[in-house]
């Protein structure tokens, strides 16, 4: 379907000092029919005043962190992490190869010929159509629903080259390369290429030699990028045929994952003249949605909205015991080398995990911004090489990555918003396999988020927006129905039970909780009124339970009227109440310490005219994953074809240790599947397979047909 979205005012430019950053929809992709609606946003630049000290945050995302002296990244025309001299030319890929021109073909046959495809899914067609005649476009679509295609086909049928924006290095890394292996003569601009590479890249697009060239946004909104000698003024001297924005939720100031230099995308309009534009994310609720339109000036685009739904991730989240030996428990009952991605919210509680994981023999990495810059490319490079490989990382790693076979994103800290876990478990089951997003989630999660609004600067107005997106993500955490349907209406978009969560598989039981939040409720009361103290979590539950402790001797709290009074529950099941509580906002975390006071609804609980139905689920469980080991990925191949499915397995891993490209690059597992499936016997029978266009059955064909023929002898 196509919407138009409803006019509001334009909202100011974010203050020049302001940083903040953040950071498979089904077969056939269904359409949202609810309009945007009117949302309300913000208005002025509530940072305005601030003084910000870099040094006191989280490091910007680590795509941003220059890399060693001694280590040269590729530039879309050389293999990663090259040790040669810096400055010396190296010749692109595809240097030398004749151009296959596309220019005013059919956008099936180039689907076909490029990509191995012979329909489009959902709604690529139209997007695509749309695009190539020249009309501007919104595009909302989840991770791994093809997003890349709505530009990628129009750049290359349409005379000139594509312009894409994208603020992950990766993803470009990742996109030219696998450009570049279907024989799509692609490049990209960024940082940390030397002036030698660039000026090299910057000849080609010159002489009408590159198909799609990726660029930084920060290349394009920098004072020097709009001089005489910039880059839009290299840009207009030769010939765009699309411009792409992804990622473009970062433009929303409002979002999760803002991003500054987004705000000036909006001039490409002015700039490009009668240059189709097209913007497209797998993140925004409807407000960001509006504000996409607004700030990148693109009030005369058809808008395409995809379902969020990605109906291959079973969604997990367990209370929080014992988090690193429940991860193990975890990713022992995955499918045997299966990549995964665990996410912590800390630089240490990063390294500690990894080494954790490695002395349970689980084949795992750390990668946060703290490491060396050549350690960090090195495990990034056999997280996407090897086979069951576990990142361990900060929440900055996988922005970009375009690893289509990651079967699970653990999360042992709790995700700040929900479009953040939604963007994270988003980077598993990108080729539409089963995978998981599994969380483990406690206590110490909540109190550790609502003390870092409560210190972070920034005025009312920003906290209580901050407040609001933890709120959403406790709700989450928190919900008796289904979570992928408490997922997906926080997006706008209304579901049914998945069937394919936690929730659904095993419906929790619910509790009345009024009594024992009343005891709770009265002993902050009374330790507030007749004694002026307030404490955490730990002591209010050793006083409830009467446990005999030096800080109770100490404090005479054993004459407290409620001292004991909650010896019924266990220390984990008053953890749970109040965390439950701490989500509802009946309690509150305050000050550095975390210590525990009544929030607005409490007063009501306290009278007994409000319920309080807890989980049942949660209380004294240990959140253990089973331990049965699935299937392994070999094993969803009938047995008849499993080793000629191995024989092929094995034959990609050396190609792409020989080019030093991930796996992927060369065949994703399910056209391994449907080569060993068929077992193609001449060149003539790879051209169904899916996958293999007309670049690769040129490249790999011979040697696939004998890797099924000696299957066979």
């Amino acid at each position: 379907m196509t919407r138009d979205v409803p006019a509001s005012p334009l909202l100011p430019s974010a203050h020049p000092r302001l940083a903040l950053h953040g950071a498979l929809a089904r077969a056939d992709v269904s359409r949202v029919a609810a309009t945007l609606g009117r949302v309300s946003l913000p208005t002025g630049d509530p940072y305005a005043d601030l003084a910000w000290d870099p040094d006191e945050f989280e490091p910007p995302p680590d795509e941003f962190a220059p890399p060693p002296d001694d280590v040269v990244p590729r530039s879309g025309n050389d293999r990663p992490f090259s040790t040669r001299p810096a400055g010396q030319p190296v010749a692109p890929t595809w240097a030398g190869a004749p151009r296959r021109d596309f220019t005013r073909s059919d956008a099936r046959e180039v689907l076909h010929e490029v990509y191995g495809y012979d329909v489009f899914r959902g709604e690529q067609q139209e997007i695509v159509d749309h695009i190539i005649a020249g009309g501007d476009a919104v595009v909302l679509m989840p991770t791994g629903a093809g997003k890349s295609v709505c530009y990628q086909v129009p750049a290359l049928v349409r005379e000139g080259t594509g312009l894409v924006v994208s603020p992950l290095i990766a993803l470009m890394h990742d996109q030219v390369d696998a450009l570049i292996a279907n024989g799509v003569r692609a490049a990209y601009l960024n940082s940390m290429q030397t002036p030698a590479e660039r000026a090299g890249i910057e000849r080609a697009y010159l002489a009408g030699e590159l198909d799609l060239l990726y660029v930084a946004p920060e290349r394009l909104t920098l004072r020097q990028a709009q001089g005489p000698n910039g880059l839009v003024a290299l840009l207009a001297r030769g010939r765009l045929s699309v411009i792409a924005i992804d990622e473009a939720h970062c433009v929303s100031q409002w979002g999760h994952d803002f991003r500054p230099d987004y705000l000036a995308l909006g001039d490409l309009a002015s700039h490009f003249p009668g240059v189709p534009r097209i913007a497209l994310t797998a993140t925004a609720t409807p407000a960001t949605h509006r504000e996409i339109t607004e700030r990148l000036r693109l009030p005369e685009a058809r808008h395409f909205v995809a379902s969020f739904d990605r109906p291959n991730i079973q969604y997990r989240i367990e209370p929080k015991v014992d988090p690193r030996r429940q991860l193990v428990a975890f990713i022992r009952s995955q499918p045997e080398r299966s990549a995964g991605i665990v996410y912590a919210l800390s630089r240490k509680s990063v390294e500690q995990t990894a080494d954790f994981l490695s002395a349970q023999g689980i084949d795992a990495l750390p990668y946060h911004a703290g490491l060396d810059g050549a350690v960090r490319s090195a495990n990034q490079s056999r997280f996407l090489r090897d086979d069951g490989v576990v990142m361990v990382a900060t929440i900055a790693f996988g922005m970009g990555i375009d690893k289509p076979d990651v079967r699970f994103v653990a999360h042992i800290d709790l995700p700040k918003s929900v479009e953040g876990y939604y963007q994270e478990t988003g980077r598993a089951g990108r080729d539409g396999d089963p995978a998981i997003g599994w969380m483990a989630y406690g206590l110490g999660d909540v109190v550790q988020q609502r003390r870092l609004i409560e210190q972070s600067p920034g005025d009312r107005v920003y906290k209580q927006r901050l407040g609001q997106h933890l709120d959403a993500m406790l709700a989450l955490c928190e919900t008796v129905s289904c979570r992928r349907q408490n997922l997906l209406e926080y997006f706008g978009e209304a579901s049914g039970p998945c069937g394919n969560c936690d929730t659904c598989l095993e419906a929790p039981d619910t509790w009345d909780g009024l009594i024992p939040a009343q005891k709770l409720l009265s002993t902050i009361v009374r330790l507030q009124r007749e004694r002026g103290q307030a404490f955490g979590a730990g002591h209010l539950i050793d006083i409830l339970r009467g446990s005999s402790t030096d800080r109770i001797r100490q404090q005479g709290h054993a004459s407290l009227s409620t001292y004991g009074l909650g010896a019924d529950l266990s220390e984990q099941d008053w953890r749970s109440v109040i965390r439950q509580l701490l989500a509802r906002g009946i309690l509150v975390a305050q000050g550095e310490y975390g210590t525990l006071a009544l929030g607005e609804p409490a007063a009501a609980v306290l009278r007994g005219e409000s319920p309080v139905p807890l989980r049942r689920d949660v209380l004294g469980r240990t959140g253990a994953a089973p331990r049965v080991r699935k299937a392994a990925a070999s094993e969803s191949v009938d047995a008849a074809d499993r080793p000629l499915f191995e024989a092929l397995r094995e034959w990609r891993a050396g190609v792409a240790k020989e080019l030093g490209v991930p796996a992927y690059i060369v065949f994703g597992d399910a056209t391994l599947r449907a080569l060993a499936e068929h077992r193609p016997k001449s060149l003539a029978d790879l051209d169904g397979v899916s996958g293999i266009g007309a670049k690769k059955r040129e490249a790999y064909g011979d040697a696939v047909l004998e890797v099924v023929a000696a299957a066979a002898a």
